[in-house]
């Protein structure tokens, strides 16, 4: 009565599968990467028969390309691949994964694998970091194109913010400090010692950013 409930549900080709990698790379130098392992997992409360399919089977050996799993759990597809020869660098073949319920014979889903053979790894990683380096150049030059008019702008000269933040520094120190009962300013003016040491290290710091413009 529980599979009479369930079985509308299992739409022929709408149930997904979980295979994990999602693509096996093959290195012509590297014997220990003949030898792949895919894994399908079940996470279902029904068993599932599977069947694997590939697009060059003449090029692969795949063991066990049939079988069963088990409600919530994996099984270990081992793919060989048989014919290492530089004609094959880089072509794309593709694993097809097939399951269905045990009772049935329809396919409820199916996951595509891609599989490539490369010439060596550590090509394949020289390849990569040149790809990247030509990113990161890209993107810098584009960056210091998009930028370079702005830069000009600011490095022509300071800015009115520095200036009035100079003359203010400027003026404090001028100011007469607390103590001083000669002086005709207001004593509400007068600066204490600390006071004018943080103006003089603003205008010291303005002085240096002012001269390396």
């Amino acid at each position: 009565m529980h599979q009479q409930k369930r079985q509308p549900e299992l739409v022929e080709g709408n149930l997904p599968v979980f295979v994990f990698p999602t693509e096996l790379i093959f290195y012509a130098d590297d014997q220990s990467t003949h030898k792949q392992v895919l894994t399908l997992y079940n996470p279902y409360e029904f068993a599932l028969k599977f069947k694997v399919l590939c697009t060059t089977p003449n090029k692969y050996v795949v063991a066990d390309s049939a079988g069963a799993v088990k409600p919530q759990c994996c099984v270990d597809i081992v793919i060989r691949h048989r014919d290492v020869q530089s004609c094959h660098y880089g072509v794309k073949d593709k694993f097809r994964l097939q399951v269905s319920e045990q009772s049935q014979r329809k396919a409820l889903g199916r996951k595509e694998v891609v599989a490539i053979l490369l010439p060596s790894a550590k090509e394949q990683q020289k390849e990569e970091e040149e790809k990247r380096i030509k990113e990161h150049l890209t993107e810098s030059l584009f960056f210091e194109q998009s930028f370079q008019p702005e830069n000009r702008v600011v490095s022509s000269g300071p800015s009115l913010l520095t200036v009035f933040l100079g003359a203010v520094c400027i003026g404090a120190l001028m100011l007469p400090t607390l103590g001083d009962v000669e002086s005709l300013v207001p004593i509400c003016l007068h600066l204490s010692v600390n006071q004018k040491l943080v103006a003089a290290y603003i205008l010291g710091l303005i002085t240096m950013a002012i001269l390396r413009t």
